[in-house]
């Protein structure tokens, strides 16, 4: 993305309006900091919301996040419902 501020504005909007892919999208540049200061727990919130309402990558990441943090038993919660 070229214009990370203007794309967070256009995600942000989408998200607004219900997308599961704006949510995973601001997910992952707030989690990682691409082109914004990292916010995790904000990051994580958009996964959820996109998890949530169905969105397979968001609940497979946020499987990886908890296996991460070593919590293994709602890691594979959601990678079950990923599945």
């Amino acid at each position: 993305v070229k214009d990370v501020p203007r794309a967070i504005e256009l995600w942000t909007r989408a998200a607004e309006l219900g997308s599961v892919d704006a949510h995973n999208d601001l997910g992952f540049v707030y989690y990682y900091g691409h082109g914004v200061e990292v916010d995790k727990p904000r990051g994580i919130r958009h996964c959820q919301q996109a998890a949530i309402k169905g969105h397979v990558e968001s609940r497979l990441y946020l499987g990886l996040v908890d296996y991460d943090n070593e919590d293994y038993e709602s890691a594979v919660q959601h990678w079950m419902i990923s599945a």
